[in-house]
């Protein structure tokens, strides 16, 4: 079964499940970003938010969480590479930190664009 089509598929999902854990036992960013996150869906149900804006709610704090993984991951092999202080491992860390500020504030703007009419009423 490991080495079939469908075991492959089952023990890569749980190789996917075992890091999204991993990332929230063990990284402060991903633990911020996931209460943020709770916060927005509580917010979410408490305004009635409708179906498209809980649609790009969704998609705002996965491409969030999802790149804070990812930058996360390049900053633990830039490290294995090389340990110790390298010019390019920063800007490696550096470029992989910009794509999550881009995906916070595309967040943020969505934010706004969805909840500045509730409280504007």
């Amino acid at each position: 079964m490991k080495n079939s089509f469908l075991g492959k598929r089952f023990y890569g999902g749980v190789y996917a499940i075992k890091g999204a854990f991993l990332l929230l036992k063990t990284e402060a960013s991903i633990q911020v970003q996931a209460v943020i996150a709770i916060l927005m869906t509580v917010l979410g149900f408490y305004m009635e938010i409708s179906t498209i804006e809980w649609i790009l709610q969704i998609l705002a704090i996965g491409l969030v969480m999802s790149l804070e993984g990812a930058n996360t991951a390049i900053e633990e092999i830039a490290d294995f590479i090389h340990p110790d202080f390298h010019h390019k491992i920063g800007l490696i860390k550096d470029l992989a930190a910009g794509a999550v500020f881009f995906a916070a504030i595309t967040a943020v703007i969505i934010g706004l664009v969805i909840y500045i009419p509730y409280f504007v009423q």
